[in-house]
């Protein structure tokens, strides 16, 4: 099985080469560090299988994943959690002994709940690691609240919100509320109000 792999963090793609390289049926054919590099290489080397990194410069994974679906699409495409066509959503603390089965499995169409990888049924702002209370001041943020306004909405400390918005930022990948409010909406991490019409 031919493998692309993307992700900014070399660490990480290190990690996932030495995890697949112990199996005989997986093959790295190619490696990222950018979102705007994924497809051009995807067109290169017609990998079987692309392991995208949600955040990563140039582009993010979900609009990546987007772009590929679009450029080659394909039949029965499995639900999942992010909704976006995506075979399964796998999270970096897996232990890398089971990353080769949990590849198999992806490809195979089974759909995960296991150990490691967030319930079918769970939303894209939980499957990114936000919490209720940062999805909520995400959400308020998106809308264009100040801290202030968005203490008072929650009944919070203006200094407990800057406390959760540094930590969301430092989840989503971003250094600014318009990067953060940017991401919220592009990936459904908060409704978007122009859903409502």
């Amino acid at each position: 099985m031919r493998v692309l792999i993307a992700d900014d963090h070399k660490l990480i793609l290190e990690g996932i080469k030495r995890a697949l390289d112990s199996s005989d049926d997986f093959e790295v054919v190619g490696e990222c560090s950018s979102g705007s590099q994924v497809l051009p290489m995807v067109g290169r080397t017609n990998p079987d299988l692309v392991l995208l990194d949600l955040r990563m410069p140039g582009a993010d994974g979900l609009t990546c994943l987007s772009q590929i679906r679009k450029r080659y699409p394909e039949e029965n495409v499995i639900r999942t959690v992010l909704k976006r066509g995506a075979s399964a959503y796998i999270v970096k603390s897996i232990d890398p002994i089971d990353l080769p089965s949990a590849l198999r499995q992806a490809i195979e169409g089974n759909v995960f709940s296991t150990i490691g990888l967030p319930d079918a049924a769970e939303s894209p702002a939980r499957a990114a690691g936000l919490t209720d209370r940062e999805t909520a001041i995400l959400s308020a943020l998106a809308r264009g609240l100040s801290n202030e306004a968005i203490g008072k909405e929650l009944w919070v400390a203006e200094q407990t919100v800057k406390f959760h918005l540094t930590n969301i930022y430092r989840k989503l990948g971003v250094s600014n509320r318009t990067e953060a409010a940017r991401l919220a909406y592009q990936n459904g991490l908060v409704e978007s109000p122009l859903d409502d019409h």
